[in-house]
């Protein structure tokens, strides 16, 4: 077994401050603190931009807790396999599935050094259930189904998380092909939630495209219906592939609809 320390130890070894990260530029936009002054500098120049990218942060984040609710208490889901972890908030994924269903499993996925080291000290589960954590790159399907089969049993089903993710794989790394290589050993009753941004928001697409002039890893907008082909084969859940903040609202929550969509968001099952 990994020594935590040493693993630690190597994480820190491969950070690059003076590069700004997806994952912790998004910390910045959710408030965190997880974060050095090249992500602060691209996150300020996005919201420059783009004032609304905190606000598209946070309902993502939302919809992922009313999808795992959702995934728990309706389809009776207790295995969870997060890719693009990023940098621990309130209200993850295994704090929102073993709140309702205290023996569930969850798998995060993520290949940044800082969401690693995080990750081992923050994301940590209690028994009956299990939390775990891989790095590895979500361009590597088969090596995520290995590494997540050591605590899933894949004889039961298991939610694939995608949140914010197919954005971060180019059209040549073939984003469908590595949906369909996740799911594809997963038995009936599994599911997969997915969000991401469309370019429907003009302000919204300069805004990634000067944060793409100085990545380490590019983001690409799609239409919402390029989007929704990610779940074919699959069962879309009522209401389909929506705005973020449409998808099964809080009863007592309601959000202004935004002028122009900025995200989508769905959730299916397997057949």
């Amino acid at each position: 077994m990994t020594d935590p320390a040493n693993a630690a130890e190597s994480a820190w070894d491969r950070v690059d401050t003076t590069m700004p990260h997806s994952a912790r530029v998004w910390n910045f936009l959710l408030g965190g603190k997880n974060h050095f002054a090249a992500d602060r500098e691209v996150g300020e120049r996005l919201l420059a931009m783009f004032p609304d990218f905190a606000m598209v942060a946070r309902l993502q984040r939302e919809f992922l807790r009313r999808a795992v609710k959702y995934l728990v208490t309706e389809a009776g889901v207790r295995q969870f396999l997060d890719l693009g972890t990023g940098l621990p908030t309130a209200e993850n994924t295994h704090e929102v599935a073993q709140s309702l269903a205290p023996e569930s499993r969850v798998v995060y996925v993520d290949n940044d050094p800082i969401v690693l080291v995080h990750a081992r000290a923050l994301l940590t589960g209690a028994r009956p259930g299990a939390t775990d954590y891989l790095d590895a790159d979500v361009r590597n399907p088969q090596e995520i189904l290995e590494g997540a089969a050591k605590t899933l049993d894949f004889r039961e089903p298991v939610a694939v998380m995608m949140l914010s993710i197919a954005g971060q794989v180019t059209d040549k790394d073939g984003p469908q092909q590595i949906i369909d290589t996740l799911l594809a050993p997963l038995v009936s009753g599994s599911h997969l939630a997915l969000s991401d941004g469309v370019d429907t928001n003009p302000a919204l697409v300069e805004a990634v495209r000067g944060y793409n002039r100085t990545a380490a890893n590019t983001y690409q907008l799609r239409s919402p219906a390029r989007l929704a082909e990610f779940f074919t084969g699959l069962e879309l859940v009522e209401p389909g592939v929506v705005p973020t903040p449409e998808w099964r609202p809080d009863p007592d929550r309601w959000d202004p609809p935004f002028p122009v969509v900025s995200a989508v968001c769905g959730v299916a099952r397997k057949p």
